[in-house]
């Protein structure tokens, strides 16, 4: 015999009390909207939403906001053959985009591949022309789309289902967005759907909020669904350091001593050559010292939050190629247990537009 969970007799409950105080004259009786989910409602479309295909998630691979490449695919990069299996194999690939800042970068992708668009329907596509005709039909670059990537869904998530017409009860659970995104496709106007609540989302700085009901979960989409940079641009590392905290920062910089300047750009110059041999020390009374040759310069440098921004600012006496207000643009800790310098070394980039860039390097970052 089936056992029923708690949640599932309170659903069986409401339905019951709906149709033993139902009279020939009522029209219509709606259920509390804290505890039933119905078809086509605000809050079932906003649901789906959210467990839309996000389709700017791969455009590092190809330019295109309304649906991803399956994988696993090939592409060669800039003349290096790559198999991208997993989201994470991306970070390789802007690893070789990223090698050389005056070259031009290419990929190459292997076909046939198959694409799947934001409601999960899949076409292959058997050559670049095309990939290009599907593309065309995306929006462009920041454009208001359906999906809503500023927030996500913790799984595993149970629902029942009581069918109002037959009167039969479904216990359902599921573990990714894909299956959460069918089974509110598929919702019947007769369909009753009762959450296992508590249930959790995690929005757009990583924090996990807790909802105990349908209102709740309604005010929290509402709330986070714009909070965020959805990243619906075609720049693929202008969110490196999206979830980057300015204690995260401080904390490498602190931690570890005689940072290098490895790049300094400014108005199209190259200027970290100036810098060999100068070592930069950082401390926690966000002073900073800079040593070369036996001289010493003393400084300030300090951390601040804006939108998705962390923002530093650098003065120091006689500096005037470092002394600014930069954005950060990417922490790479590269930290193995071999005895390789270069492959324990830290690297801290900052960014002014699009031109200047100014990055720190440590090879003895733990």
């Amino acid at each position: 015999m089936k056992t029923m969970k708690p949640f599932l007799f309170a659903l069986v409950g409401l339905f019951l009390t709906m149709t033993s105080c139902r009279t020939e004259d009522d029209v219509s009786i709606d259920p509390p909207a804290e505890s039933t989910l119905q078809a086509n409602s605000a809050l079932t479309n906003q649901i789906q939403r959210v467990a839309m295909n996000d389709g700017s998630v791969d455009n590092i691979v190809y330019n295109a906001n309304c649906f991803t490449i399956q994988l696993p695919i090939t592409a060669t990069i800039n003349g290096v053959e790559l198999t991208i299996t997993n989201i994470d194999d991306y970070d390789d690939l802007e690893d070789i985009l990223d090698e050389f800042d005056d070259d031009d970068d290419t990929i190459v992708i292997d076909f046939p591949i198959t694409i799947i668009f934001a409601d999960y329907s899949e076409v292959q596509i058997n050559s670049l022309d095309q990939l290009e005709d599907y593309a065309d039909d995306c929006n462009d670059e920041n454009e208001f789309d359906d999906d809503i990537e500023c927030l996500d869904f913790v799984y595993p998530i149970t629902a029942s289902v009581f069918n109002t017409n037959n009167e039969v009860i479904e216990t359902i659970t599921f573990t990714n967005d894909y299956d959460l995104y069918e089974f509110i496709d598929d919702i019947d106007e007769d369909d009753l759907i009762g959450f296992e609540f508590p249930i959790s989302i995690v929005i757009a700085n990583g924090n996990e909020i807790i909802i105990n009901n349908f209102n709740e979960l309604d005010d929290a989409i509402d709330e986070y669904d714009d909070d965020c940079d959805e990243d619906d641009d075609y720049d693929y590392d202008d969110d490196d350091c999206t979830n980057c905290t300015p204690s995260q920062l401080e904390s490498i910089l602190i931690g570890c001593s005689d940072w290098h300047i490895d790049e300094l750009e400014r108005n199209d110059n190259d200027l970290e050559d100036n810098y060999t041999g100068y070592l930069f020390n950082f401390f926690a009374d966000n002073t900073v010292t800079v040593s070369w040759t036996g001289n010493t310069a003393n400084g300030t440098w300090t951390t601040s939050e804006t939108e998705n921004n962390i923002i530093v600012t650098f003065d120091i006496p006689g500096f005037d190629d470092i002394n600014d207000t930069w954005i950060l643009h990417e922490i790479d800790n590269d930290d193995n247990d071999d005895d390789d310098d270069d492959d324990n070394e830290t690297e801290v980039s900052f960014e002014i537009g699009e031109d200047d860039e100014l990055e720190f390097k440590n090879n003895n970052c733990n």
